[in-house]
């Protein structure tokens, strides 16, 4: 073989190469063009989107504020002289308001944490 069948397949090769990258990018290109109408249709057929009027606001009151308060467990009644409890009769929460608002706040020196090098109870 000659050197000239050597260019002629090195150059045939890389036609077919640029041919190959050619139809792969089209194919690409097709697909994005593809899933953007696609997207498009679906997005036609959705319900409207809502306007500025029927958006959430606040209430003429203003903001509702959080609320603070000592909870305690709500103890299940006890049914003397009855079978048992039925659902209806039972509170509907699990814990209730306590009667002492007063947070209870950690003093020095009488707790803290596991291992925390303080001088615990004394």
């Amino acid at each position: 073989m000659g050197t000239a069948t050597f260019v002629l397949a090195a150059s045939s090769s890389e036609v077919l190469n640029v041919i190959a990258a050619f139809v792969g990018g089209l194919f690409i290109a097709g697909a994005l063009v593809w899933a953007v109408q696609f997207g498009m249709r679906v997005r036609d057929r959705e319900l409207p989107r809502p306007t500025a009027d029927e958006q959430p606001h606040l209430p003429d009151t203003g903001p509702v504020h959080e609320v603070r308060e000592i909870r305690e467990p709500d103890e299940v009644p006890h049914a003397h002289g009855k079978e048992r409890l039925l659902p209806h009769e039972l509170h509907h929460a699990g814990s209730k308001r306590s009667d002492d608002q007063h947070r209870r706040r950690w003093l020095p020196g009488k707790s803290g944490s596991f291992g925390g090098g303080g001088l615990g109870h004394g």
